[in-house]
This record gives structure tokens, C-alpha cells and sequence, in this order.
């Protein structure tokens, strides 16, 4: 797994540990890191999944800030690869 998906995973773990942050962005996020941990599947499957789950919960009104712009940092970098 590349350095750059292990950071994704950190920040997403981070996201889902958070309790400032509604259980359902929370919840996306452990999924996400775990599906972006899954060796089973094709990387590109695995971002683009990741992509459009996180990209649905960037825009969640009650996403606190500091969570969004975590979720944005994640998404440029997943986008990046």
C-alpha cells in the first residue's frame, strides 16, 4: 500500500475516533479507510468508491469544520493518485 493511501487511512481513522463529528460522517469514514485497507480489490475501484462516499459527506450541513476540511485534504489526495 503506498505512503500516500496510509495517510489517507490516518486521517480518516482520525474522523471516525472524532466524537465532535456525527456518527453517520464518522461511520463513513471508518468504512472508507477500510475499504481503502482492502487488498481484494482493484485500487482505482477502491479510490473512486472512496471518492464519491466522501464527496457526499463533504456536503452533510452538520459536518463540523475541522471534519470537512480534513475530508477535502483526503479527497485531494486520494484524487492525486
Amino acid at each position: 500500500m503506498s505512503s500516500q493511501i496510509d495517510e489517507v487511512c490516518e486521517i480518516l481513522e482520525y474522523i471516525a475516533d472524532n466524537n465532535t463529528v456525527p456518527r453517520n460522517i464518522r461511520e463513513a469514514a471508518g468504512k472508507s479507510s477500510t475499504l481503502l485497507k482492502d487488498e481484494e480489490q482493484d485500487q482505482s475501484v477502491k479510490i473512486s468508491t472512496v471518492l464519491g462516499k466522501l464527496d457526499e459527506i463533504s456536503n452533510d450541513p452538520n459536518i463540523p469544520v475541522h471534519a470537512r476540511t480534513l475530508i477535502w485534504e483526503v479527497l485531494s489526495k486520494l484524487e492525486s493518485i
